[in-house]
């Protein structure tokens, strides 16, 4: 499985998505590669991507791709991540 996370400048806060949510998924058992991207790159990685998890304002500008868009709120809260993530697994 192909994880996406993005920001819109790619570095700080995607890096610290993709960290998270690598926690979070090793947690659950569940193998996945997780790559952070900015928002431009993360347009044509979303293409085989299973999963794009961005931020609200973010959201729209992924474009019209196959992946599941799935909005996290606050980037830290570990719950968060967790439980839309075992939602979009379902």
């Amino acid at each position: 499985m192909k994880i996406i996370a993005v920001c819109g400048m790619g570095i700080g806060t995607s890096v610290l998505l993709k960290m998270n949510t690598e926690k979070v998924l090793r947690t659950l058992g569940i193998d996945a590669d997780v790559e952070a991207a900015d928002i431009g790159v993360a347009r044509g990685m979303a293409r085989d991507a299973e999963i794009v998890l961005t931020s609200e304002e973010l959201a729209e500008e992924i474009g019209d791709v196959d992946a599941q868009v799935i909005v996290i709120d606050n980037f830290f809260d570990l719950d968060e991540i967790t439980e839309k993530l075992t939602g979009a697994l379902e």
